[in-house]
Formats: C-alpha cells, sequence, structure tokens
C-alpha cells in the first residue's frame, strides 16, 4: 500500500512539473516561440527602452521590482511560518519557532510597504520639482 501511494505521489509531482510545458509547447505550435515567451519584449526593452526613458522612470521601475522581489519572500517567509505552526502538532517549541516566522514576515512586509510609500512619495516630490523648475 505504501508503494502505491509513493508511486502516487510521483506521479502528481511529475505531472504538476510536466504539464505546463505541454501547455506551453502548443501554444508555441500556434505563435511564434520568441513572443510567446516574452524574448521579443525583453529584447525591445533592453534595446533603448531605459535609455530613452528619463531618469525618474527607470528609478521607479528599479526600485518596484526590487521592492517587488522582497515583498514575494516576505508573503513566502510567511508562508513558511504558517506551515510550521500547522504542522507543529502541539510541539511547543516548533508552533514558538514558526510564531517567530509569522512575526519577522509580517514586519518585513510593513518595512517593504513603508519603504515603498517613502519611495513613492520621494520620487513624486522631485518629479512635480523637476517639471515647475522647466
Amino acid at each position: 500500500m505504501k508503494k502505491l501511494s509513493k508511486q502516487l505521489m510521483a506521479f502528481a509531482i511529475i505531472s504538476l512539473l510536466v504539464l505546463p510545458f505541454l501547455a506551453f509547447h502548443q501554444a508555441a505550435a500556434q505563435n511564434d516561440s520568441n513572443t510567446l515567451y516574452g524574448l521579443n519584449a525583453v529584447n525591445n526593452g533592453l534595446n533603448g527602452s531605459l535609455t530613452q526613458s528619463d531618469p525618474i522612470t527607470v528609478a521607479t521601475k528599479v526600485i518596484n521590482i526590487a521592492l517587488g522581489f522582497l515583498g514575494i519572500i516576505a508573503v513566502g517567509i510567511i508562508l513558511i511560518g504558517g506551515f510550521k505552526w500547522m504542522t507543529a502538532g502541539g510541539n511547543e517549541d516548533k508552533t514558538s519557532e514558526a510564531k517567530k516566522l509569522l512575526g519577522a514576515g509580517i514586519i518585513g512586509l510593513v518595512i517593504i510597504l513603508a519603504s515603498w510609500a517613502i519611495a513613492f512619495y520621494v520620487i513624486n516630490t522631485l518629479a512635480t520639482k523637476a517639471l515647475n523648475t522647466q
């Protein structure tokens, strides 16, 4: 019985890993693969989009991307903490570790949101000052 459940679990994991590629392959047969995977957009962005933009726009994009990645990491920490708490089984050591992870993740999200708000305010203030001086 255990062997069957292990085989079913392996089949489920392999299916979840393979099925998206099959869907992409079917869509690639209908479209050009460069447009499907966004390679043309990347090439167009790298071939002059940043040089044609003003520095305020470039800074805004970089800050938003960096804070987005940090937000994803903070949410991942919260999810790990929640998983540890749910699987602790009443063990006090595991639940205290999970509580610490949840607290750290929430504090991280608050810091990320506050830094985004400060950066948004500073960049908008600089942009309005730059437009008023011209």
